[in-house]
């Protein structure tokens, strides 16, 4: 495979992964201005950009006590606001995808997992923003512009879900870096 294709592939694969991230768009909306867990608090921010062009921007909230190395112990809340647009089905592909980076699940759960992202997650446009609550041994709660769109109840799930972005297996360790540039313990 060429050079470019490889480019192009990858150039895809990160705009088909708007929802691993908070980008301001078109219709920009206001910040956050309450937590959105009981007791977390703003940890980072993030943008990604492929090839000079800003894809999303990722906002981290955080537990007391969090450790990066064991990011999946404690509740926290990842929000992305979109660049672009996105189809819900391209998300839920993609995040699947980066999930396998992550860790080891089986065709089975894999299966299971990407029909309930399917389900679940909206086709997006820019400036919409999709939030995801992680509870440690409960799963994930996905909110779009503030109202609950839906859960995967699958602690595994949400371990790999969020291992996206702040797993040290992740596909963008910098994006990582500077989510987690204000964690302290």
């Amino acid at each position: 495979m060429s050079p470019r294709r490889v480019s192009r592939r990858r150039f895809q694969q990160h705009l088909a992964l708007g929802l691993t991230g908070l980008a301001v768009g078109a219709r920009a909306q206001a910040p956050v201005s309450e937590p959105p867990l009981p007791g977390v608090r703003a940890a980072g921010t993030a943008t990604m950009r492929f090839l000079g062009l800003e894809i999303y921007q990722a906002r981290l909230w955080l537990s007391p006590g969090f450790q990066a190395e064991q990011y999946a112990e404690l509740p926290l809340a990842l929000e992305l606001q979109y660049q672009r647009d996105f189809t819900g089905a391209a998300i839920a592909k993609r995040s699947l995808d980066e999930m396998k980076r992550i860790g080891d699940f089986s065709p089975e759960q894999g299966t299971r997992w990407l029909q309930q992202l399917q389900a679940l997650l909206p086709d997006v446009k820019r400036g919409d923003r999709l939030m995801g609550l992680h509870q440690p041994g409960v799963g994930a709660t996905f909110k779009m512009d503030g109202r609950a769109i839906g859960s995967v109840n699958d602690p595994v799930f949400s371990r790999l879900f969020f291992g996206i972005w702040l797993s040290p297996a992740t596909s963008e360790p910098k994006l990582r870096q500077a989510l987690l540039s204000q964690a302290s313990p």
